[in-house]
C-alpha cells in the first residue's frame, strides 16, 4: 500500500499537489492501493520539509516548496510500487 502524505496549510497549492497526486494515481495500473494523508500541523510539516506545499511517498520526501506534475508524480509512485515489489503498467 502506497502512504501520500500532502504537506501544507491546505493553501491552493497543497489542494493541486493533492490532485496532481490523485490524477497520478488513476493513471496506474492495475490500480495500487494508497491513502492519502493531508499533513497541516507546522511541526509535522517541519519534521519533513521547511517549505509548502510538500509531497511525501511512503515517508520519502519527493517534494518541496513546489507543485510537481502528474508525470512527475506518476513515475515517483511507480518507483514505490517497485520498490515494494509490486508490478505497474501504464494506464
Amino acid at each position: 500500500m502506497l502512504t501520500i502524505k500532502v504537506l501544507g496549510p491546505g493553501c491552493a497549492n497543497c489542494r493541486k499537489v493533492e490532485a496532481n497526486a490523485r490524477e497520478a494515481l488513476a493513471a496506474l495500473e492495475p490500480q495500487p492501493e494508497y491513502e492519502i494523508i493531508k499533513v497541516t500541523d507546522p511541526v509535522e510539516i517541519s519534521q519533513y520539509i521547511l517549505s509548502t506545499p510538500g509531497l511525501v511517498i511512503n515517508e520519502k520526501v519527493v517534494a518541496a516548496a513546489r507543485i510537481p506534475n502528474v508525470a512527475e508524480i506518476k513515475g515517483w509512485l511507480t518507483e514505490a510500487l517497485q520498490a515494494s515489489g509490486r508490478a505497474v503498467g501504464e494506464g
